[in-house]
């Protein structure tokens, strides 16, 4: 792999201008593809084969409304009489009876005619059916529906809308702008020079236009759920930064050994790249892995993250090169703060600590080891769940419906359960679902029951059960699970069948069927890592010790999820809308993209450590040397990971924010707890033992040459004379003129052989 990278190395630094007119091509393509094709992403997370979506594909035909989008349109009076006053039941009446006529409405009840008016008389309720889907619904629909209720506004009362229609999901609200800000802050400080500085923020931003736009394009033909885009964005700004950083880094690192421009941009990609093209895999196989919890929407968002990945690796190993052909030895140029490129000299931080590390190997494993299980203790206590209204920020439109109807009528309105009474086995259809409604109104985490909705043809009745707790309550689950525990008893005494449905019974089913999903989604991923791991770097205990290491910094950041969003820690700090379960498919999610993030320290540090031990440095001193050059760019890479998904804490989107905290957290405890510590100490210990391998595993194995071994020792076979004449016929090729822009001699260059 190091020889392939190295040529393409050379030649995208040669062929810089021809490059970079392929990538703004790219960009523009697809920009303009995106232009035409785009469509609209979908907020619905449905999963086919759950009792909730299999039923409610079973009844759309029955009960239309079932399967379109809907609302709620909330009206407060807290004056004299309320909502029941003459002229706030006028304005009301008025308010609905234009949204009822609002094109795109199928159907808006008057609340005074349903009874749907809180006992205090304070709050009613205007249930609002739209004749589409709900990712059919258009932002103007949904202005017009809000603008039709301007008399009840106008009239002195609180309006407010809530319901699936308004409970819009993964907004992306600016705030990835700071955390690129934040890594530029980084970048100058850790390279000293904002030409350098600038190129990792560059070829990232085109990386992820490229992704995005691509995106986009798809969004026309296939249904990419709301979240997928931010994901994309969130990943690929990160790694984009990351794998640049790693690259650039090792070409001056060359630079200051004395190499010219052009062979050190070939030999970085051939050894930092190796490790980049590595790493990428790593998170492309982790994300797309996403496929195996059988969960269409969270399959989009592996999909969709992993392929701004991919776009991240090939920006890096082939647009970084020729943009490295520009600058060549300007580099370094509109310097910030001084900082010597020195191979030698007095030890760095990154050094001393390795040294350290490697003298107490035990204490650092066992300090490191007791801080990540007190960190991993909460997540013994995780539940899972699907954010609502009540997840909104305070303030929106949609919590405030959410609240008000929570203190009108109690938090079992904001988490009805819609079951399903199919009669037609029944001898008297109607006594049968009298009976059903009997039998669950009896149940002790029942409520109410609304009236039935029937259709007589097909013998089937729709009963809306409210339950005394909201829709993430343990309460409400127990419910669901207790009436379906209901479902033979109810079969034997009245001949009909009932399933459970709704938004509320199909969040908790998608959140049931993730949790059940995340053991063999966690065999998967530990078994794809140690195959390449053991690819890579023809180890054993390598491979077993970074699976420890990942499983180690999952369960420490889920704990830290699990103590903020669900416990409620740093409530202040943090803007936590609501405090509840964890959004069902963090975990799940956290699990693939860290996976991936965490194998490219892994792979940086110890292939660092593996290059000094196969050109002859014993184990230990190994372990400082790969500690020593690899310290400075993985403390860089992980402040920027974390300054990139911290800067989606500070939004206000229930989805996006709990995933941006965990990915920050998770990023910063592997890298300076696992990888910095645990790694190098456990590194330490194992001694020669490391680098052990099978024979019999020797001779199958390819080999892919990751640390640019083969090819240095063709490098330094070659005589001067021979590597001379057979490059100059490549540099007569490449013209003059690219020669004189690179700033680049008859300095070493590679065999033809090579």
């Amino acid at each position: 792999m190091a020889t392939h990278l190295y040529r393409l190395g050379r030649y995208c630094f040669r062929r810089r201008r021809a490059v970079l007119a392929v990538w703004i091509a790219v960009l523009i393509a697809v920009g303009g593809a995106a232009g035409a094709f785009a469509g609209k992403t979908s907020d619905e997370f449905k999963v086919p084969g759950t009792e909730a979506q299999t039923t409610l594909d079973r009844i759309k035909g029955t009960f239309p409304q079932q399967g379109h989008g809907s609302a709620q349109v909330v009206f407060a009076a807290p004056g004299p009489g309320g909502v029941a006053a003459p002229e706030a039941a006028k304005a009301v009446t008025e308010a609905v009876g234009r949204i009822a006529a609002t094109p795109g409405v199928a159907a808006a009840p008057d609340p005074y005619a349903t009874g749907a008016v809180s006992p205090d008389g304070k709050v009613a309720i205007g249930l609002v059916s739209f004749d589409h889907k709900l990712a059919e619904i258009t932002d103007g629909q949904r202005d017009a529906v809000r603008a039709a209720a301007e008399p009840a506004r106008a009239a002195g009362l609180t309006v407010a809308f809530g319901g699936d229609a308004y409970n819009r999901m993964a907004q992306v609200d600016g705030g990835e702008a700071v955390g690129l800000a934040v890594a530029g802050v980084v970048l100058v400080v850790t390279l000293g020079s904002l030409v350098a500085a600038g190129l990792p923020l560059l070829t990232a931003l085109v990386g992820v236009g490229v992704a995005m736009a691509g995106l986009l394009a798809l969004s026309g033909s296939f249904e990419i759920i709301t979240t997928a885009p931010v994901l994309a964005l969130m990943v690929g700004l990160a790694v984009g930064i990351d794998y640049a950083l790693f690259i650039l880094s090792r070409h001056r690192r060359h630079l200051a050994e004395g190499l010219e421009p052009e062979e050190a941009a070939a030999r970085a990609n051939a050894t930092a790249g190796s490790a980049v093209v590595f790493a990428g895999l790593t998170v492309v196989v982790a994300l797309a892995g996403l496929a195996v919890a059988d969960v269409p929407f969270l399959t989009v968002m592996g999909l969709a993250a992993s392929g701004a990945v991919v776009v991240a690796v090939l920006v890096a190993i082939t647009l970084l090169p020729a943009l490295l052909g520009f600058a060549g030895r300007a580099i370094d140029r509109l310097p910030v703060w001084r900082r010597a490129l020195r191979t030698s000299g007095r030890r760095s931080m990154g050094e001393r600590w390795a040294a350290f590390v490697v003298r107490r190997p035990l204490a650092v494993l066992l300090a490191g080891l007791t801080a990540l299980t007190a960190l991993a203790v909460p997540a013994a206590s995780l539940t899972l769940g699907l954010p609502g209204g009540g997840s909104q920020a305070a303030g929106t439109d949609a919590r405030k419906a959410y609240d008000l109807i929570s203190d009108g009528f109690g938090p079992g309105f904001n988490a009805p359960l819609v079951v399903v009474v199919d009669a037609e086995g029944a001898a008297q259809p109607e006594q049968a679902v009298q009976g059903v409604a009997e039998k669950l109104s009896g149940l002790e985490g029942v409520r109410t029951l609304l009236p039935p909705a029937v259709d007589r043809p097909s013998r089937t009745a729709l009963l809306t059960v409210i339950p005394h707790t909201g829709p993430d309550h343990a309460d409400t689950r127990k419910l669901v699970h207790e009436i379906r525990d209901q479902r033979a008893g109810l079969r034997a005494a009245t001949g009909a069948r009932i399933d459970v449905t709704g938004t509320t019974a199909a969040n908790i089913d998608v959140s049931a069927k993730l949790g059940d999903a995340l053991p063999p989604f966690v065999a998967v991923i530990v078994g794809i890592a140690f195959v390449l791991l053991a690819l890579a770097f023809r180890s054993v205990l390598v491979p077993l010790k970074a699976v420890a290491g990942f499983l180690l910094s999952i369960t420490a950041s889920l704990g830290a999820v699990v103590a903020v969003y669900q416990w409620g820690w740093l409530d202040g700090v943090i803007d936590v809308p609501k405090v509840g379960p964890v959004v069902s498919f963090v975990p799940i999610l956290l699990i693939g993209v860290l996976f991936g993030l965490a194998m490219d320290y892994e792979l940086f540090l110890v292939s660092g450590m593996k290059e000094h031990h196969v050109h002859g440095m014993a184990p230990r001193d190994a372990v400082v040397a790969g500690v020593k050059n690899g310290a400075r760019v993985v403390t860089a890479a992980a402040l920027i990971m974390v300054s990139v998904f911290g800067s989606f804490v500070f939004g206000h989107d229930p989805i996006v924010q709990p995933i941006g905290f965990a990915l920050a957290v998770g990023v910063l405890v592997d890298a300076f707890v696992v990888r910095m510590a645990l790694v190098p100490a456990a590194m330490a210990l194992f001694g020669r033992a490391a680098w052990w391998f099978p024979q019999r595993l020797e001779k199958l194995v390819p080999r892919v040459d990751m640390e640019g071994e083969q090819l240095m020792a063709r490098l330094g076979s070659a005589e001067p004379g021979a590597r001379a004449g057979a490059e100059d016929d490549a540099e007569s090729e490449s013209g003059a003129e690219d020669d004189a822009e690179s700033g680049a001699g008859d300095a070493a260059r590679v065999p033809e052989k090579v």
